[in-house]
């Protein structure tokens, strides 16, 4: 987890993501199960990485990037 917040803080995240041509996606579920279980700096827990891959797939997808392609 490198960043995490609520309302205006994840605003600003968001915003400040975007300024960087970062992907923004939304999933609420996700999100709110990551900002409650993780700490900023560390790892994802095990049980998520499922959710993560695959808003990662979709992410990779939307720019074209193949699994060859993609970082590891």
């Amino acid at each position: 987890m490198v960043a995490k917040g609520a309302g205006h803080v994840a605003e600003r995240i968001r915003e400040i993501a975007r300024q960087h041509g970062v992907s923004v996606i939304e999933n609420k579920f996700v999100a709110r199960t990551l900002y409650k279980l993780v700490e900023v700096g560390k790892e994802i827990p095990a049980d998520l990485y499922r959710a993560v891959a695959e808003i990662l797939a979709f992410v990779y997808r939307t720019r074209g990037v193949t699994p060859t392609q993609a970082p590891r």
